[in-house]
């Protein structure tokens, strides 16, 4: 909240009033709270803006962050890669990698897959709770691990990143089991066991709470 009140005279009523009338093509700028990018028809535009952007901070008491800070070239590919073309940009924002692939009509749309950096954090807090929490009952454990899962899905769950969500529940079936071999030195946890158990207490399926239809 306080970041939203702070910026909206800094970045965004300025960037309406005074940048965009400016401007030789059109822009927009996608906001959320002191996360931001600005989407840009012509690329001088881009770079001008680019060079401006840190002095108007600074008036501010405000710095970009040197690397989350880039200009990125993301333009519809015109050449497939295999063709001659040069792979199609990406760039990270809100732990979500933006790229361009085909839709289901053959269409290039921008799309969304969870980021690297992001899936292998949620991998790493999810072992650290298995670790911590690998003598509780095992039902116990279960519900944890579910509740996680589902809340997870509610903010990563796009219909373009079903495959990212499928490879979460894989990778966090083998950490449950690494886990749970590792409650005593008497522990007999074999994979057939742990596959008894995923039948009796199955983890939540995958699920799509954010529909996007893309022609």
């Amino acid at each position: 909240m306080l970041a939203n009140i702070y910026l909206h005279d800094a970045r965004d009523v300025w960037f309406e009033r005074d940048v965009k009338p400016r401007l030789r093509g059109k822009a927009t700028l996608i906001r959320f709270a002191d996360d931001f990018m600005v989407v840009f028809e012509n690329e001088q535009d881009a770079r001008r803006f680019a060079e401006v952007l840190p002095k108007r901070f600074a008036k501010y008491g405000l710095r970009l962050h040197p690397e989350k800070t880039r200009l990125v070239e993301f333009q519809r590919p015109k050449t497939p890669a295999a063709d001659g073309g040069s792979d199609p940009a990406t760039f990270d924002l809100l732990g979500f990698t933006l790229f361009w692939g085909r839709s289901r009509k053959g269409n290039w749309v921008v799309q969304r897959k969870t980021a690297k950096d992001r899936f292998k954090r949620t991998l790493q807090r999810i072992s650290m709770w298995c670790s911590r929490n690998r003598h509780l009952p095992i039902e116990e454990q279960h519900k944890g691990l579910s509740a996680k899962l589902r809340g997870h899905d509610v903010y990563f769950g796009l219909t373009q990143n079903g495959r990212a969500l499928q490879t979460l529940r894989q990778e966090v079936r083998r950490i449950w089991y690494k886990w749970l071999k590792r409650r005593s030195w008497r522990s007999r946890w074999t994979w057939q066991r742990m596959t008894r158990l995923l039948a009796r207490l199955p983890l939540p399926p995958a699920r799509i709470v954010h529909s996007i239809y893309r022609p």
